[in-house]
């Protein structure tokens, strides 16, 4: 089952998040006190893989807390949509429905803890069109009538003549027919059989075969819900993947206090940082297959009155108990070290777990530094990575597959490269566990995959939404805090361009990034260009910054970056400033999409066959009663008739629309390949890329 989208409600300082798209990893980007956490939290309690059980005094929104605490099971507060098609061939198996109806589910959570389903795709036939009924009907009289009459069965044959024309008769209008509708019609005709039919009849066996046909449209009609078929609920939920939480609080100190321990173990009044600490504690100690008690009591030595000392027995057993102990903490160590250099690449480190009187320690080694340390005076990277994965192990239960985690603002005290490291990490974990974490870090917020941050602010509700644009929340998005981290991430992506030889290619806006990203990937692929250098695609949100982002782009060769501006108004006008400006020694570094388009006033979307952007269109806005398809006009600019189509149907798109369309189209095109594309549009395509490396 894979992540496909959840959503928050009610849940702390969330009453409605919205929907949130899960990708293979996502991160969610907020200021602090914007309700980052509350997001993770309760996705976590959908099906926490240990602990994460429902605190009402926590949980519960405060404003709305005597409600929920009157009837939890009324307000749900998660719901997550997974992609299940690999197990909708045995969901159809249980339920009739077919399998394409049951490869998405939604799976809800209420405060009361119980589950509810629901099939997204499943829409349940509520009516039969008469046509097929009166189809029915009219070939049972032409059978009928074609039969030849048996001695004694004339009556019979007109009886039920008359009673298919006025079951015909009772569809004659043309309005849909219902379950009850359809019953009735039954019913007449059943009222019409003879009760003691002559055995050799031929007239009632095909009368009877139009009584089980209607049978079958009732029960087509009178279907059960999917998700309360017998075992569906069961199986998902069995199925349902876990989902491991964890916070810097977790993090491992080196030395640990055992009878502090013990006692915090069994307190249930710990703050939010003491019981994260005390969870990992307990995931510590269960990996190590010890209790602290028993660590403490094995260490214990012989306890006496003055005076008298302990017997050789007593000595004996105190001694087999110490080395029972250190058996089992070399033990502990030697397999975390095999585990932890299996799951961690980027180094050879070697664990050893140590308990002396009161106190139980952790060192580390490595080949670079092969005296013991402990694990406190090793990097704070080293110590979040060994916590976190001690929390993922064990509470995975070591099936790391089935595990969705949870990452709640991982490495905020790493140095900024680390963190960037952190990040290539979680691309690599993502090929066997999905990964949403918080965080409001630039330096983990990868500029290259945008598509996957989800922005976190507060509302004008004070209530706590995300949203795919990251623009959202704010008037000026430069002043918004969250916003702020993505670009300062696309600052550093534009410095990297130069301080490592990327080659840029200045753009209008980020949907401009998303198209010129996917045909640059579509092209590598089929192997129509092999660009020496990494290709970027700065934005230049208008001309004046245009001229600041080429000036330091410009870097050390003096050559300005090319640039590609849309053929409308507004980038004819830029291009103009920038012709008569900073490109006026270089104006053919100056390109237009009208150039590739093949008509005036084209924007970046024209790049792509007009037909492709419409079926996009059509499956992303689904609101409309006339497709877009029907309405489009190729050989023009395809924006402006978008945004006439939509007013037409009264649709109205949310500021940052084309960036979202851009998103979809990104998915669309990669997915199907760059063979699916006419080599008229792939040559248009060719020639584009290789203008961006003229005169390199």
């Amino acid at each position: 089952m894979r992540l496909l989208k959840f959503k928050v409600t009610n849940f702390r300082s969330v009453i409605d998040s919205g929907w949130i798209d899960a990708e293979r990893v996502t991160a969610l980007i907020g200021v602090n006190e914007s309700g980052k956490t509350n997001l993770l939290l309760p996705l976590w309690k959908l099906n926490p893989a240990r602990e994460g059980e429902i605190k009402p005094t926590s949980d519960y929104p405060k404003g709305n807390f005597a409600a929920v605490r009157a009837n939890p099971g009324s307000f749900v507060f998660v719901t997550a949509r997974f992609d299940v098609a690999e197990l909708a061939a045995h969901l159809s198996s249980i339920t009739g429905v077919k399998a394409d109806h049951l490869s998405v589910v939604d799976v809800s959570r209420t405060f009361d803890g119980e589950y509810h389903l629901e099939f997204p795709k499943y829409k349940p036939a509520l009516e039969i069109e008469i046509d097929v009924v009166r189809d029915l009907v009219d070939s049972a009289i032409d059978d009928i009538n074609a039969i030849p009459v048996v001695e004694g069965e004339k009556a019979t044959k007109d009886a039920l003549l008359e009673a298919l024309e006025a079951a015909k008769n009772m569809v004659a209008s043309g309005t849909p027919l219902n379950a009850t509708r359809i019953a009735e019609i039954a019913d007449a005709l059943k009222d019409a059989l003879p009760k003691t039919p002559a055995a050799n009849s031929s007239i009632v066996p095909r009368f009877n075969r139009l009584l089980a046909s209607s049978d079958s449209l009732q029960s087509q009609l009178n279907v059960l819900q999917p998700a309360r078929a017998d075992g569906v609920k069961d199986f998902l939920i069995e199925a349902l993947p876990r989902f491991v939480y964890y916070s810097n609080y977790g993090n491992l100190d080196s030395e640990i206090y055992l009878p502090h321990v013990v006692e915090n173990l069994k307190r249930e009044d710990l703050g939010a940082r003491e019981a994260a600490k005390a969870r990992t504690l307990r995931v510590l100690f269960s990996f190590v297959q010890l209790e602290p008690e028993e660590v403490l009591e094995m260490g214990r030595d012989f306890r006496h009155p003055e005076g008298k000392k302990p017997s050789e027995a007593q000595i004996a057993e105190i001694a087999t108990k110490k080395r029972e102990r250190t058996i089992l903490l070399n033990s502990a160590g030697t397999d975390l070290t095999k585990r932890f250099r299996d799951w961690w690449k980027q180094g050879d480190y070697t664990f050893e777990f140590q308990a002396d009187g009161d106190h139980f320690r952790i060192w580390v080694s490595d080949q670079r530094r092969p005296e013991k340390v402990e694990l406190e005076d090793r990097s704070s990277g080293l110590q979040w990575f060994l916590s976190f994965y001690l929390v993922f192990l064990v509470e995975s239960s070591r099936d790391h597959r089935n595990a969705i985690l949870l990452l709640d603002e991982p490495g905020l005290s790493l140095h900024p490269l680390a963190q960037r490291d952190l990040s290539a990490f979680f691309e690599s974990l993502a090929t066997t566990n999905q990964i949403v974490y918080t965080t409001h870090s630039p330096f983990l917020v990868d500029a290259d995959l945008l598509d996957r941050v989800r922005k976190v602010f507060v509302a004008a509700d004070g209530s706590t939404k995300a949203s795919a644009d990251l623009r959202q929340g704010n008037d000026n998005p430069r002043k918004s805090g969250a916003t702020y981290a993505i670009y300062s991430a696309l600052n550093m992506n534009v410095a990297e361009s130069i301080l490592y030889g990327c080659h840029p290619v200045i753009v209008e806006g980020p949907s401009d990034q998303h198209y010129l990203a996917t045909i640059k990937s579509l092209l590598i692929g089929g192997q129509k260009i092999s660009p020496k250098r990494e290709l970027v695609f700065p934005p230049s949100h208008g001309a004046k910054n245009a001229k600041v982002v080429a000036s330091i782009l410009t870097g050390r060769d003096e050559t300005l970056p090319v640039m590609l501006l849309d053929g409308d108004a507004a980038g004819r006008k830029m291009a103009t400033d920038m012709k008569n400006g900073l490109y006026q020694q270089a104006k053919d570094r100056v390109l237009s999409t009208d150039a590739y388009a093949d008509f005036e006033a084209s924007e970046i979307e024209d790049l792509f066959p007009a037909s492709f952007l419409a079926d996009v269109v059509d499956r992303w806005e689904r609101r409309s009663d006339v497709r877009f398809s029907d309405v489009l006009k190729a050989g023009s600019p395809i924006v402006p008739q978008i945004e006439k189509w939509a007013e037409g149907e009264g649709l109205t798109f949310e500021e940052g629309w084309k960036v979202d369309l851009a998103r979809e189209v990104k998915k669309r095109a990669l997915n199907i390949g760059l063979e699916k594309f006419e080599a008229e549009t792939v040559s248009k395509w060719t020639r584009l890329f290789t203008d961006f490396f003229r005169d390199h």
